[in-house]
C-alpha cells in the first residue's frame, strides 16, 4: 500500500519529469507553430510574385529585383542586384535558423537516439534518393540534369501548415514524424549544396573563413557572451565565405550548430537567486536614505534580469529573437524575390512540355511519397520505431507533404541554372507538384485521421 508520503513523492517526480519534458519539446512545438504561421505568408508572397510578372506590374517587379545595392568596405566591394542580396546574404539568417534547429534536434530532440530516431532518418533518406533517380530517369538534357537536387527538397514551412490545417486530429506522431524528416532533409540539401553547387575554391578565403569559424568556438568556450562581438566576427565571415566559392548561407548553417544549446548555469538555482533578490529589493524599501535605495532597487532588478537571461541558452535565447524576422521577413522575401516567373507568351505550355518540368514535378509529387514510405517501411523491418499512432497510410500522406517544395527547391533552382527557360520550367514543376502535393497529402490526412477516430 503507498502512503500518502510516498504517493506525494511520486507526484513531485512526474510532475518534475513532465516539466523536463515540457521544457525539451516547447521550443520545437514554438518552432512548428511559428513555421505553420509563415507557410501562409510565403505562400501570399508567391501569388503575389506571380501576379506580378505575369501582369502589367511585371516590369516594376523585375527592376525591384534586380536593383543593385552597392558595398564598398574598401578591402571588400559588392555591386549587385536585390535578389542577389536576398538569396546569398539574408538567406544565411534562415539557414543560421536552421543550424539551431539541427543542433537542437540531434543533441536533445527526436534525432538524439533510441530506434525511433531511425525512422525519420530513412524516411528523409528516401525522400532524397528517390526523387533524384525520377528525375533522371525523365530528364535526358544534359544541362537541365544540373538541376537533379531539386526534386530532394521539402519546404517545412508550408508542410508544417498543411498538417496544422488537420489540427488535433492528426496524431502527435505523425507531426514528429514530419518534422524531424523536414530536418534531416535539411542537412541532406545543405551538404548537396555545400558539395556540388560550390564554385572554383579560393582556398585563402576559405583559410579565413575557417580560421574565423574556430576564434567563434574559441568565444564560445570562453564564456564571451557579448552578441554584437559574434555579429562582427560574422560578418567578416560572410565576407570570407563569399570570397571563397563556397555558397555562404553554409556558413550560417556552421554558426547554427556552434551556437551554444546549454545554458552558462543551470536554471534550477534561479529560483533562489530570485527570492534573494526580491528579499533585497523590499529590504530597500523601508531604507531612509531614497538614492541608495533607488540605486540598490536598479541593481537588484538589472542583476535578476542579466541572472533570467544566462538561465537561457544562448540558442533558445537567439533563435526566440530571429526565428520570427527568418520566418515572416527572410523567407517570404525571398520568395517574393525568386518566385515570379513569367508564363505569358507560350512560356507555361512550352514549360509543361519539358522534361525538366515533369523530372521535377514527378520527382516531387511521386519520388517524395514512394521514397518515404518505402524506406521507411525498410527501417521498420530492420527494427525501428515508428511513433505512437503512425499508420503506413499516415506515412505516406507525410511522403506526399514532403513533396511541397517551394522554398528549397526554389534555392536550388537559383543555384542550378542561369538560363531563363530553365529557370522558367523547373519552377513550373515545382509550383505544380507542390500544389498537388499539398492538397492530396490533405485529403490523405483527414482520410487517416479518420481511420483512427473508428479504431
Amino acid at each position: 500500500m503507498t502512503t500518502p508520503i510516498d504517493e506525494s513523492m511520486l507526484n513531485a517526480v512526474r510532475a518534475a519529469r513532465r516539466e523536463r519534458i515540457y521544457r525539451l519539446v516547447r521550443p520545437f512545438q514554438e518552432f512548428g507553430q511559428t513555421e505553420a504561421s509563415s507557410g501562409i505568408v510565403i505562400i501570399i508572397a508567391v501569388v503575389l510574385a506571380m501576379i506580378a510578372a505575369n501582369t502589367a506590374l511585371s516590369s516594376y517587379y523585375l527592376d525591384f529585383i534586380h536593383h543593385h545595392i552597392a558595398v564598398d568596405l574598401g578591402f571588400f566591394h559588392l555591386d549587385t542586384g536585390l535578389q542577389h542580396w536576398v538569396n546569398d546574404a539574408l538567406m544565411v539568417i534562415f539557414f543560421f535558423v536552421v543550424g539551431m534547429e539541427i543542433k537542437r534536434e540531434v543533441v536533445a530532440g527526436e534525432l538524439s537516439g533510441g530506434r525511433k530516431v531511425w525512422a525519420p532518418i530513412a524516411a528523409a533518406a528516401g525522400g532524397m534518393v528517390v526523387p533524384v533517380l525520377v528525375f533522371f530517369a525523365i530528364v535526358d538534357d544534359p544541362t537541365a540534369r544540373q538541376g537533379w537536387a531539386i526534386p530532394m527538397a521539402t519546404d517545412i514551412a508550408i508542410a508544417v501548415g498543411v498538417i496544422t490545417v488537420v489540427g488535433a486530429r492528426v496524431p502527435a506522431g505523425l507531426k514528429v514524424l514530419l518534422l524531424a524528416l523536414a530536418i534531416v532533409d535539411d542537412i541532406g540539401a545543405i551538404a548537396v549544396i555545400a558539395v556540388f553547387y560550390t564554385d572554383d575554391i579560393n582556398l585563402t578565403a576559405l583559410g579565413l573563413t575557417v580560421g574565423l569559424l574556430v576564434l567563434v568556438y574559441l568565444m564560445n568556450i570562453n564564456g564571451i557572451q557579448q552578441v554584437p562581438l559574434y555579429v562582427v566576427v560574422g560578418l567578416f565571415a560572410w565576407i570570407t565565405a563569399h570570397e571563397s566559392g563556397i555558397h555562404p548561407t553554409i556558413l550560417g548553417v556552421a554558426l547554427g550548430v556552434m551556437t551554444p544549446l546549454q545554458p552558462w548555469y543551470r536554471s534550477t538555482a534561479l529560483p533562489d537567486l530570485i527570492q534573494a533578490l526580491v528579499r533585497r529589493i523590499r529590504d530597500n524599501e523601508i531604507d531612509p536614505d531614497v538614492e541608495h535605495a533607488h540605486h540598490e532597487r536598479v541593481g537588484a532588478l538589472l542583476t535578476m534580469s542579466e541572472l533570467s537571461e544566462n538561465a537561457i541558452s544562448p540558442l533558445d535565447r537567439i533563435e526566440h529573437r530571429l526565428l520570427p524576422w527568418s520566418a515572416f521577413l527572410v523567407v517570404p522575401l525571398f520568395a517574393f524575390t525568386n518566385a515570379g516567373v513569367d508564363l505569358r507568351g507560350g512560356a507555361l505550355e512550352e514549360a509543361a512540355s519539358s522534361s525538366l518540368a515533369l523530372g521535377v514535378g514527378l520527382g516531387l509529387l511521386i519520388g517524395k511519397p514512394v521514397g518515404v514510405t518505402i524506406a521507411t517501411w525498410i527501417a521498420v523491418r530492420l527494427g525501428a520505431e515508428l511513433p505512437a499512432g503512425v499508420t503506413w497510410l499516415g506515412v505516406f500522406a507525410v511522403g506526399l507533404i514532403a513533396g511541397i517544395g517551394f522554398t528549397v527547391a526554389l534555392f536550388v533552382t537559383e543555384l542550378s541554372f542561369e538560363a531563363e527557360l530553365l529557370l522558367t520550367q523547373a519552377k513550373v514543376g515545382i509550383f505544380v507538384a507542390s500544389v498537388l502535393a499539398g492538397v492530396i497529402g490533405l485529403a490523405m490526412l483527414y482520410a487517416a485521421s479518420a481511420r483512427l477516430s473508428e479504431r
